[in-house]
């Protein structure tokens, strides 16, 4: 029996199938089928300067804005050798790992839902509400930020700021036990989910599979401490890259519980070492009309859900030749279909909740 799972979703802002063949209740071949949402986003920059892509690029994963458009302006910056302002620094990593708590919380959340259990997600919205004020009082987003541009950040932070985001962070932090004890101390979501949807590390390896799923099959890749950028070199006694061996749907969730509380450490120490820092700007001076030389370049960062990539090329314009996207979901979904075969359809809900993405991601 062929069976169609979508394209639906309850609020149509993105839409994945999966073509399953049934021998009986037992899945014998799976295929994610995507470009139901596709929006030309590559396309789209090539006709943007590299001021307006930034705009663009924060959208593909709606829950990882800051990171996405860190990508950007990491590639354009380092095709035109510059140097960005320490405080500059700081306050990128501070806010991407907020980025980071904001993306985890919510899959936290609405992954226990998927299985059936309401209470979780309204546990996780109390704690991004915390830090959602800070990020929307630094920016003016809640969603899409738009705070970083090339050779910085838009605007010095608002007084007071960091003593409400380190409140912000010790309420999060003071919360997270309250998810953990109530997700992971329930016996019906341990029995849905240990030993469910193994991902073994050669078939995470062989698909591109990164991020947190990876890293719950014992894949030990972190670009934050393999390949430091920003300021994650200088944090490498804080940043604590967690693992497991299981592969299961549980080993999933509880990497992205423990990274959550990694991340809010993370911006504690940033926090700590903005204190240090004496007074300056948080950005350059750029010309009125900015074009990268002649080239290519590739940036890629560790986001929320996996590695991120852009791939630039420039031909000496003020917009990109070709700036090609390399997103984690789209890796990371494609396992599904080593992964399905075997198991059954009851538990299909399981393993796909629990790989964690975004389709905009995936249909960039």
């Amino acid at each position: 029996m062929v069976l169609n799972i979508g394209p639906q979703h309850p609020s149509t802002h993105g839409v994945l199938r999966l073509r399953l063949v049934l021998d009986g209740e037992r899945i014998s071949e799976a295929e994610p089928i995507v470009g139901y949402m596709h929006r030309g986003a590559e396309k789209l920059f090539e006709v943007r300067d590299y001021r307006q892509i930034v705009v663009l690029a924060n959208r593909h994963d709606w829950l990882s804005a800051f990171a996405n458009e860190l990508g950007v302006v990491l590639a354009v910056e380092r095709m035109l050798g510059m140097e960005v302002p320490e405080r500059a620094v700081w306050l990128r990593t501070l806010l991407a790992e907020l980025n980071r708590v904001l993306n985890h919380l919510m899959f936290l959340g609405s992954y226990p839902l998927e299985l059936g259990g309401l209470t979780p997600i309204f546990y996780a919205f109390t704690e991004r509400e915390s830090l959602q004020r800070v990020m929307e009082e630094v920016s003016g987003g809640r969603m899409h930020y738009m705070f970083n541009r090339v050779g910085g950040l838009k605007d010095e932070l608002p007084a007071g700021w960091t003593g409400r985001a380190r409140r912000a962070v010790a309420e999060v932090r003071a919360g997270l036990p309250r998810i953990s004890e109530l997700v992971l101390g329930n016996e019906v979501f341990r029995a849905r989910t240990r030993g469910v949807g193994v991902l073994r590390p050669e078939v995470a390896r062989a698909y591109g599979v990164t991020g947190p799923i990876a890293r719950a099959s014992g894949v030990d890749f972190d670009l934050r401490r393999d390949e430091p950028y920003l300021a994650y070199g200088e944090l490498s006694e804080t940043l604590r890259v967690v693992t497991r061996t299981a592969g299961d749907c549980l080993a999933r969730f509880e990497v992205l519980l423990e990274q959550t509380s990694n991340s809010l450490d993370l911006a504690d120490a940033c926090l700590d070492r903005l204190a240090e820092l004496p007074p300056g700007p948080v950005n350059q001076r750029l010309p009125k009309v900015l074009k990268a030389p002649e080239g290519a370049t590739y940036a890629w960062t560790e986001n929320p859900l996996g590695v991120n990539g852009y791939y630039l090329v420039s031909k000496g314009e003020k917009t990109p030749h070709r700036l090609k996207l390399r997103s984690a979901s789209f890796n990371n979904i494609q396992a599904l279909r080593e992964l399905l075969p075997g198991t059954l359809v009851a538990d299909m809900v399981a393993i796909l909740g629990s790989f964690f993405f975004v389709v905009g991601d995936i249909d960039k």
